[in-house]
């Protein structure tokens, strides 16, 4: 018994000093009187240590209090953070719809107003090989696209169709070092040929030094060699050579389409085409 009173007199001490306020209350009633000295030295010696506990159980009290408001404005943020990301992930994809619209828009304009026939198509792939620059295209023969025809875009030509299966074909494109295209000079009808020449801007062959050309001239397609309609934008006259000795003048062809950006296309046809995919036809339903 006395080993249990010296393990715990100081919580005993602390206890009796605790307790004899609300004893000395209750013994009092409702009955007021002055303190005693004893009442004043238990006051003086529990006063701090209950200002310690309460204090301490205030701070208590808070930190579990800010705790919890801190939790709840966390996520708070979270949802708002997730909220900005999916608000930004819906105007991107609603500014690229808007692009496609504005695109496709532009070439319903240009199919209604063009005088044969346009098959729409998009751009599926990309040839890797630097030897031949082509594309391929999501329409081919069941929509009634076939070897020989061109393809272009409102702003101007494209490429050819060398190669069309059921449901897609493949675009040679006009910057391929192997294309040719007859061309004009809009304002002066002066003939010529762009040839392509890699990624880089086309090139004016076979205009002689006597025809009318000047930098920034417009170039269409002249119709003649039967693979483009006539009157199509080929590009714009740069950095135009006119050399002392020969018959011809050289120049720089910046085209009208950016051939790396393509995304939607129009196939039309020529009269070798139409001949050809006729031919075409014919074989098939004669085997």
């Amino acid at each position: 018994m006395l080993s249990l009173l010296k393990r715990y007199r100081r919580f005993l001490l602390v206890a009796a000093l605790l307790l004899y306020p609300l004893g000395a209350f209750l013994l009092g009633g409702r009955r007021g009187r002055d303190p005693n000295f004893i009442d004043r030295g238990v006051i003086a010696l529990t006063a701090p240590v209950q200002q310690g506990l309460t204090a301490g159980i205030d701070g208590v009290v808070g930190t579990v209090r800010n705790y919890l408001d801190l939790r709840g404005v966390r996520q708070d943020n979270d949802a708002l953070r997730l909220e900005n990301l999916q608000l930004r992930a819906t105007v991107q994809v609603l500014g690229e719809a808007r692009a496609e619209n504005g695109r496709l828009r532009k070439l319903l304009s240009y199919a209604e107003a063009a005088p044969g026939p346009e098959i729409p198509a998009r751009v599926v792939g990309v040839n890797p090989v630097a030897k031949l620059l082509s594309v391929r295209i999501s329409s081919g023969e069941k929509d009634g696209v076939f070897r020989g025809m061109s393809v272009v875009t409102p702003d101007g030509i494209v490429g050819q169709v060398i190669r069309s299966t059921g449901g897609y074909a493949d675009v040679a494109l006009v910057t391929d070092p192997q294309s040719r295209v007859a061309v004009r000079v809009q304002r002066s009808r002066a003939r010529g040929t762009a040839a392509g020449a890699g990624n880089g801007p086309l090139q004016l062959e076979n205009m002689l030094r006597t025809e009318d050309v000047e930098d920034g001239d417009l170039i269409i397609t002249s119709g003649t060699d039967g693979i483009y309609p006539p009157g199509l934008v080929v590009g714009r006259v740069t950095h135009l050579e006119k050399k002392e000795h020969g018959m011809f003048q050289g120049a720089d062809i910046q085209p009208a389409v950016d051939t790396s950006r393509l995304e939607e296309v129009l196939v039309v046809g020529s009269p070798y085409s139409a001949m050809a995919s006729g031919g075409a036809s014919a074989e098939g339903a004669q085997k």
